[in-house]
């Protein structure tokens, strides 16, 4: 297979999967779906047979459903359902299998008819299984992000409207209304769910187990603690904002003395990688040799391990938690 050939079907994967992206309906459009049709659906029920209802149900469901109720049972099946909760994801666990599938699947046919190497198309396809996983590791750091830089803000507001002779409920239903997503709507829920009779101190343990924030663990155990214990609420808060403001200025500060070491991995991982494109796309055919020769082949495998291993005890070095 041509490089000219690979790109070009490369390019076309690309741009369908993007037009698939740009073209899915948004969250607001899907939520006001589901809301007609839990409207239509007493209507329906009401005329037609019990049968008939079971019968549009099971055409409804497609591939994805019947894969995630066969998996639900699995162990990794209950911590990739945990993962959609974190990354708040509309995707299905048998939506992400299978995306998983299909990832692995094309990457290592890309490797294979591209490399001609049984190895180097295993290797791609255990990479291009882990995508979907890596996306949605991506945006659960992204939301725990931003709720961490908005929850300071929260507590502080918190704190003000309880001095001003609010409630606890008033307060939380302040913070929903007042404070950016996706905080907002994780204490709406818990608002939500005080209205309708849930205890506040199940509510807020279960917003702890959808965030696995640290920082709203501290509000969390402040708040349960003053309230079997007593003290001032609003002075507990001020000081639990205090501690997170600090712990986020010192986190701040140990990545900018870490962004180095970052950069310096980044770079040593990428290099080699970048330098053997650019030289095949100077003078084509260069390094055909690595590929086809079992000896480059070696050589290959030798050099892409040492890369991985550096790259790992580096993020080791350089990752200190605060």
């Amino acid at each position: 297979m041509s490089l000219p050939v690979f790109i070009f079907a490369l390019a076309l994967v690309l741009s369908f999967t993007i037009l698939m992206l740009a073209t899915r309906p948004a969250k607001a459009s899907k939520s006001m779906q589901e809301r007609l049709s839990t409207i239509e659906n007493p209507v329906r029920s009401a005329k037609a047979d019990p049968e008939g209802a079971e019968l549009e149900k099971a055409q409804k469901r497609d591939y994805a459903d019947r894969l995630g109720e066969f998996i639900q049972h699995y162990q990794f099946s209950k911590k990739l359902q945990l993962m959609l909760i974190h990354a708040d994801s509309t995707m299905s666990v048998g939506t992400v299998v299978l995306s998983s599938a299909g990832a692995a699947f094309g990457c290592a046919l890309a490797s294979f008819l591209f490399l001609r190497s049984p190895l180097l198309a295993a290797v791609a396809l255990v990479a291009g299984a882990a995508v979907p996983y890596g996306i949605l590791k991506f945006k659960r750091s992204r939301r725990l992000k931003k709720f961490g830089v908005a929850l300071p803000d929260a507590i502080d507001l918190m704190a003000r409207a309880l001095r001003a002779g609010h409630s606890m409920a008033s307060s939380i239903e302040l913070i929903a209304e007042q404070s950016p997503e996706p905080l907002a709507g994780e204490f709406e829920q818990v608002y939500q769910q005080q209205k309708f009779g849930i205890r506040f101190r199940d509510a807020l343990l279960q917003m702890g187990e959808r965030v696995p924030s640290k920082d709203l663990q501290f509000l969390i155990t402040a708040i349960l603690v003053q309230k079997e214990t007593g003290g001032d609420l609003t002075e507990i808060l001020d000081r639990t904002s205090h501690v997170i403001r600090e712990r986020v200025r010192i986190e701040g500060e140990v990545r900018t003395h870490t962004a180095q070491g970052r950069l310096t991995g980044w770079i040593l991982g990428l290099l080699p990688v970048i330098m053997l494109l650019l030289i095949n796309l100077i003078s084509p055919g260069y390094s055909t040799v690595l590929f086809h020769d079992p000896t480059g082949q070696k050589l290959l495998y030798a050099g892409a391990t040492l890369i991985a291993i550096g790259g790992l005890v580096i993020r080791k070095v350089v990752d200190v938690q605060v």
